[in-house]
């Protein structure tokens, strides 16, 4: 702590007197200034203890008012007047104004040096400074031992909260908390959720200080909080959390900055262990969906501690050709590593860069902590969907994959967040084909029958429709059209001359149907 107007004050070889203030003697002094200006206030900072013979001052009370009220206006914390040389004592009115404004007024005596002052604030000034130092090499030492332990984050945490005489928590990436110590601030941390979900969006390396009944904390505690997202590239690996009872100080700042690091490195480990995972994974998740789920599974044993065992889900992530989603993308993937992680949840996935823009596949659980999140994560970023297959067991993977492609491009054309393949199984098939496409095609195909309908007797197109959808059973088309069924094979045989087609052929009744439903989308 630096040294205080008290300490300064019960120095026995200064022989000072305190003649105001005694109520605001804790504060801290961050510099002895020496003035005889009746204005010093241009070049002070605040923190000083002002020294003066006071030989400007005369002994007006209106001017010494004055001058105490600009002092302490400007933050002097402290005023010593010299006595012996311009006043023989401390004149009666400087005492009065003090008093009202509540700034400690000193009588400093002749035989008193003001460089005596001076060196003693400075002396206690610099053994502040080693003690900070010392104090954060030594915290330092017990924060780095503690990362390269067994509990790693966790005893990190533990120690910092320590160190801080507070509380400390760790957020994984996706706003979760990880670790908290002690045990009692799991609820105080518990939250911040809101905050720490405000630094998810921003980039890294980002901070917010609160105080007490600030936004982002409810509760009635007076803690003074600090969260700092963790990441040094732009994305957010975790967050740290302090809570204290006042202001931390420098050192303190200095104990939380060594954390901050150690805990970003531990997350982040090395780039090129990180894109080595992803690699292996890429291709354990190329393997399983080309079937060769046996050898991936020998792979994968010595490697990743297994593959994911019992029912699946294959899950396709992209975006919109006009959105930029790789970012996006890259937090959707650590959104499920993490889930997983948590629970002991093994997935594998793949991030690739397609004819169709970034795509995302990772193959979880069903219904699992990954799959959850993944369904949670494409929900918070715009133009971001998800495709999701049917549950399989692992060997079926290459069809699920294929199945969730499909889900992708139905939420993709319908500006959807996610869609299911069950959803795509029981729905029509035109939402998987190109609107223009499907136009263009329904158009061409019907277009001699639309134009003998406009120009002649028979109305070829609903003739059409109502024997397709009797599957071609003449008298209950007939019916539906309130015709004899001579007059619709009379239709039917029209239908065939005009489109050079014969209705014998089910792909022409498909391709035919498939023009009418679009006719009517």
């Amino acid at each position: 702590m630096p040294p205080t107007l008290a300490s300064v004050v019960r120095n026995s070889s200064l022989h000072l007197t305190l003649l105001a203030g005694a109520d605001h003697l804790e504060r801290p002094v961050r510099w002895v200034h020496t003035s005889e200006l009746d204005d010093p206030t241009p070049f002070l900072e605040g923190g000083e203890l002002l020294l003066t013979t006071g030989i400007k001052l005369g002994k007006s009370a209106a001017r010494l008012q004055a001058y105490v009220h600009r002092l302490a206006d400007a933050g002097v914390i402290g005023l010593g007047l010299g006595v012996g040389l311009s006043h023989t004592e401390v004149p009666q009115p400087l005492v009065d104004a003090a008093a009202q404004r509540g700034l400690p007024l000193i009588r400093v005596p002749e035989a008193t040096p003001f460089i005596a002052i001076s060196k003693s604030v400075s002396a206690a000034l610099a053994a502040e400074q080693y003690e900070a130092v010392t104090t954060s090499f030594e915290a330092q030492e017990e924060l780095t031992r503690a990362a390269l332990g067994k509990d790693g984050t966790t005893a990190v945490v533990r120690k910092l909260a320590a160190r801080l005489g507070g509380w400390a928590a760790l957020y994984d990436g996706s706003g979760a908390l990880s670790a908290v110590a002690p045990d009692w601030a799991a609820r105080r941390a518990g939250r911040l959720a809101a905050e720490v979900d405000r630094l998810r969006r921003r980039p890294a390396p980002s901070s917010a200080a609160l105080q007490g009944r600030s936004p982002g904390i409810d509760t009635a505690d007076e803690d003074y909080v600090v969260v700092q997202s963790l990441g040094a590239d732009r994305r957010a690996r975790g967050f740290l959390a302090v809570g204290t009872e006042d202001r931390i100080t420098p050192t303190e700042r200095y104990v939380l900055n060594a954390a901050v690091a150690l805990l970003t490195l531990t997350l982040e480990r090395s780039r090129e262990l990180r894109q080595a995972e992803e690699r292996m994974g890429a291709a354990l998740l190329g393997m399983v969906l080309a079937g060769e789920v046996a050898t991936a599974r020998q792979v994968a044993a010595g490697l990743f501690g297994g593959l994911p065992e019992g029912t699946v889900r294959v899950l396709v992530a992209g975006a919109a050709p006009a959105v930029e989603a790789t970012e996006a993308l890259g937090e959707l993937a650590d959104r499920a590593e993490q889930a997983g992680g948590r629970v002991g949840e093994r997935l594998l996935v793949s991030r690739e860069d397609g004819p169709h823009g970034p795509r995302l596949t990772v193959l979880a659980l069903d219904n699992g902590a990954a799959h959850r999140a993944c369904l949670g994560a494409v929900e918070e970023h715009e133009g971001l969907a998800l495709g999701v297959s049917a549950p399989c067991a692992l060997e079926d993977a290459g069809v699920a994959s294929a199945q969730a492609e499909r889900a992708l491009a139905v939420a993709l054309r319908g500006g959807r967040r996610s869609v299911d393949h069950e959803e795509v199984g029981t729905g029509s098939l035109l939402p998987l084909l190109g609107e223009e496409a499907v136009t263009a095609f329904a158009e061409g195909l019907l277009r001699p029958l639309r134009d003998h309908d406009r120009t002649s007797r028979g109305d070829l197109v609903a003739s059409l429709r109502a024997w397709l959808s009797r599957h071609g059973q003449w008298d209950a088309a007939a019916a539906d059209l309130g015709v004899h069924r001579h007059t619709l094979r009379y239709r039917m045989r029209r239908v065939e001359e005009l489109l050079g087609r014969s209705l014998d052929d089910t792909d022409v009744r498909m391709e035919l149907w498939l023009a009418l439903r679009a006719g009517e989308e």
